[in-house]
């Protein structure tokens, strides 16, 4: 059996499923590492007040990976253990460059997406279904116009996220974003890009806190789909890919388990650490 001290897992495509539930055999899997005295770390693009009390919740968790690694928190605290950060007169130019395309964005600031009418009324139009419409309401504060907000609170940013109405733009605008130096730009969902600062990546922020906890990344398990999760897969002494990630995702991984309508996270859990 593998000799894990740390368990970093994404949320959606990964530990959720596509209606973004936990399931109680996942819930258990965890609890059982737990038990075993294994750190579990949620690894999200979402922000913190996106990780919802079920994974909060679970033995185990007390430190959250967030924005794609932008932010590593305390959650039982709230503090910030450390933060990679876009500054305000760069995500300014950024969003400039985003608006002139047909796409919402939502800047991410102190924990919270900030977004705007034009955009929190209209998510239909940017490709957004039902479920992940539902998780934007609840983590997002409305402002009447996002730039003047951050040009007025002068906020540095933790991750901007991206949704394209038309998917033709996003090689263009992905292109004229990397003219910025100093940024990571991935993708977790089919018509989206997420910004962050170079040094947040999952892999990073995953190093970052190992170190932190004196873990030696050989005994670090991470599971993801998508390609922000690319570098924390590689990062981790055993990377688990799920079935219905990315075929990149599933290239740099160790080990590739089943999808996550099926308890993927469970399964490799099981038979790689409990010996079911």
């Amino acid at each position: 059996m593998k000799q894990i001290k740390l368990i970093a897992f994404d949320l959606d495509g990964t530990v959720l499923d596509s209606l973004k539930r936990l399931s109680g055999r996942n819930r258990a899997a965890l609890k059982a590492c737990a038990e075993k005295g294994i750190v579990l770390v949620p690894a999200t693009g979402r922000a913190a007040a996106g990780i919802s009390p079920a994974i909060r919740d679970i033995p185990g968790v007390r430190y959250g990976i967030t924005t794609n690694g932008g932010t590593i928190t305390d959650l039982k605290t709230g503090e910030i253990l450390d933060r990679q950060t876009i500054s305000c007169e760069k995500a300014l130019r950024l969003m400039k460059v985003i608006s002139r395309y047909h796409a919402m964005y939502d800047p991410y600031i102190n924990g919270r997406g900030i977004t705007q009418p034009e955009f929190y009324d209209h998510m239909d139009e940017f490709g957004l279904t039902p479920v992940i419409q539902e998780m934007v309401r609840a983590t997002r504060d409305v402002v009447p116009n996002i730039q003047d907000y951050v040009k007025q609170t002068g906020a540095e940013v933790e991750k901007i996220n991206i949704y394209l109405a038309d998917l033709k733009d996003r090689e263009p605008l992905q292109r004229e974003l990397e003219q910025e130096e100093g940024l990571s730009i991935t993708s977790s969902l089919y018509n989206n890009l997420e910004v962050n600062d170079a040094k947040a990546t999952k892999g990073q922020a995953l190093k970052r806190l190992a170190d932190y906890l004196n873990i030696p990344m050989e005994a670090v398990m991470a599971f993801g789909d998508g390609g922000n999760d690319l570098s924390m897969i590689q990062a981790a002494g055993t990377g688990v890919a799920m079935a219905n990630g990315l075929e990149t995702v599933k290239a740099a991984a160790d080990y590739i388990t089943l999808d996550n309508d099926q308890d993927g996270v469970a399964y490799a859990i099981e038979k790689l650490i409990l010996g079911h």
